[in-house]
């Protein structure tokens, strides 16, 4: 046996274990829906065995709510790289919260899936409510950054705020896919941004 037939086959490393079963999952998810997905084949087509699911996310509902978390992680970090020295922040807020919305209109549909599903079971329930927290949680941080790298003041606390815009932000996204001719992405802009102005004011002291 040669020495390099000896040596062990690499680990892949965990965080691209949990990527590419996430993006399995949030593909399987937004073609079959939460039901119909079935976890053996989302691992598989990222390359492993439920198994990994199962030592990643715990279970099916931990990986649906690992789905809509990363998704919602990619667009804080692109609201704080989009607003860092902008003059309207609000305006830029709602720009991109309406882009969000409607141009991923897959999250906005399993989410409602995911919010059903928690009302009758338990289960997906506990997932359902760690995940908004731990959203909730995120969003606070980067609104509290956002505000002071951009010079502005909070008129709410900081929680308060990012309740009001979590809530703004899934009830448009709830509209758009009701009335998306009516509800269509300059709508969103601007209501978003009426808000973001109407908890904010610009910090003018020396």
């Amino acid at each position: 046996m040669t020495d390099s037939a000896r040596q062990p086959i690499p680990r892949t490393p965990r965080s691209e274990v949990r990527a590419r079963l996430i993006a399995s999952a949030s593909r399987a998810f937004a073609e079959e829906g939460y039901v119909a997905a079935r976890i053996d084949e989302i691992a598989y087509a990222a390359g492993f065995t439920k198994g990994a699911i199962y030592s990643n996310f715990g279970s099916k509902q931990g990986l649906f709510a690992a789905v809509l978390q990363a998704r919602a992680d990619d667009e804080l970090h692109r609201l704080l790289e989009a607003t860092t020295g902008k003059l309207d922040v609000a305006e830029t807020v709602g720009e991109i919260i309406a882009e969000e919305v409607t141009t991923d209109t897959e999250r906005g549909r399993l989410s409602l899936e995911f919010a059903a599903r928690a009302a009758h079971d338990d289960d997906v329930s506990i997932a359902w409510t760690a995940m908004r927290r731990q959203q909730r949680a995120i969003a606070e941080q980067a609104i509290i950054e956002v505000v002071e790298r951009n010079g502005l003041t909070l008129t709410v606390e900081p929680a308060d705020a990012t309740l009001i815009l979590h809530c703004i932000t899934n009830g448009l996204s709830m509209e758009h896919l009701a009335d998306p001719d009516r509800v269509d992405s300059n709508a969103i802009r601007k209501a978003v941004a009426a808000t973001v102005r109407s908890i904010t004011t610009r910090d003018t002291s020396p």
